[in-house]
């Protein structure tokens, strides 16, 4: 395994972090020219994020399951191959409806990358090498995240929505091709005894700290997917009127958790998880409170505030996540993302018809309850924490949504 220490691992799995991120919410610069073309409402066409992210929610437990059963690296070239498929659909979908169907089943296998991809780093990568793994991991969903709202944009500008999709579909390919180059399995022992399953799944309903980290999970995804769902629409509008090209290098805040990633481990190390939650929840509310404002460089400020909230909340989550448990460690993490898309899901419908309704002053009183109710709830959940909150050796990796 001496080749994963000093080769080219680390951008390996940086790249397949970033190609499989840009499935997720590549749709979300798209949502304005959607909402013409399918001629829906803003409630409406936020579906088109939520039918993947609530998919996300309901396959990450069994996904964990899964890859225990049949190996880490088998399941991510797999569910890379079959990405490749619902993407294609995507391209030809008649109806709104059709294309929902399509990003539901890409929502299924994005965690086939995610949760397997988080076990194998954990298991195969050498102690050496893993702190470094990880990073590039995490730095490529982040980048991922950005280039698939910048690029979907980019593209539907210069061609047509369909054009985006097939762009996915050749991610995919790519992400399969990289995914077989990945060292066979040396370290990987199946697991296929449904009572330890259910055993490790009874323990974890059981423990007071991992829900409240799933609660907080659901929260802050919910704030980010709500408010980035909705700035699409109202960017678009007047008075600033701005194209698809132009909302997706909006969404270049979201390469501000390139810096926030590194910087939380200080403050998590220092102050551990509570502190760091508390202090991710002020810097959102800060910056939600500057987006009612008009003039558009006040409002990119102040998301790009609200967005780095966000993401040094979850790298406080996914250190309470592993501090709180002792075993059964990939089926906390599916959990926890469970909960976390599942609140994406929910904001994907509710933003929208509070955009339709109040318009945005409705839209930032309603993520700013979210953020604060996510910082409420980590401040009594995670009081018997571990004091350092920093994720142990072997921990899966951490992802940006």
């Amino acid at each position: 395994m001496r080749e994963l220490e000093r080769g080219p691992a680390p951008l390996l799995f940086a790249a397949l972090g970033t190609l499989v991120f840009l499935n997720v919410y590549a749709p979300q610069s798209l949502l304005s020219l959607l909402s013409r073309e399918f001629r829906v409402g803003a409630a409406e066409v936020g579906t088109v994020i939520g039918a993947t992210t609530l998919a996300m929610a309901l396959a990450s437990p069994f996904v964990g399951v899964l890859a225990d059963a049949l190996g880490r690296r088998r399941v991510v070239v797999w569910a890379y191959a079959l990405l490749v498929l619902p993407a294609v659909a995507a391209v030809f979908a008649p109806t709104l409806g059709t294309l929902n169907l399509a990003r539901f089943a890409q929502g299924l296998l994005i965690p086939g990358v995610m949760v397997a991809l988080n076990a194998y780093i954990a298991e195969e990568v050498p102690p050496a090498g893993r702190a470094r793994a990880l990073t590039a991991y995490v730095t490529g969903t982040v980048l991922g995240g950005f280039l698939g709202r910048f690029l979907a944009g980019l593209v539907a500008d210069f061609q047509s929505w369909h054009a985006a999709f097939w762009l996915l579909a050749l991610a995919s390919l790519a992400g399969w091709g990289l995914a077989r180059t990945l060292p066979r399995e040396a370290g990987f022992t199946p697991r296929r005894d449904p009572r330890v399953v259910v055993a490790g799944l009874g323990a974890h309903l059981r423990n007071p700290a991992l829900l409240a980290t799933c609660a907080v999970g659901f929260l802050i995804l919910f704030t980010l997917v709500g408010l980035f769902n909705t700035l699409t629409l109202r960017l678009a509008g007047a008075p600033y009127g701005l194209t698809t090209a132009q909302t997706g290098g909006v969404f270049a805040v979201y390469l501000l958790g390139v810096a926030v990633t590194p910087l939380a481990g200080p403050l998590l190390a220092a102050r551990g998880p509570r502190t760091a939650l508390l202090t991710a929840v002020g810097a959102s509310l800060v910056g939600l409170l500057l987006t009612l404002a008009a003039p558009l460089p006040l409002v990119v400020a102040g998301v790009a505030a609200a967005a780095c909230g966000v993401f040094l909340s979850q790298s406080a989550a996914l250190a309470a996540v592993q501090r709180s448990v002792t075993g059964a460690r990939s089926l906390a993490t599916g959990l926890y993302h469970s909960a976390y898309y599942g609140g994406a899901a929910l904001a994907s419908v509710v933003a929208g018809q509070v955009f339709a309704a109040r318009g945005w002053a409705g839209v930032a009183a309603l993520v700013m309850g979210s953020m604060a109710l996510a910082g409420l709830v980590g401040a009594r959940g995670w009081r018997r924490v571990g004091s350092t909150g920093v994720p142990m050796p072997g921990d899966p990796a951490p992802t940006r949504g």
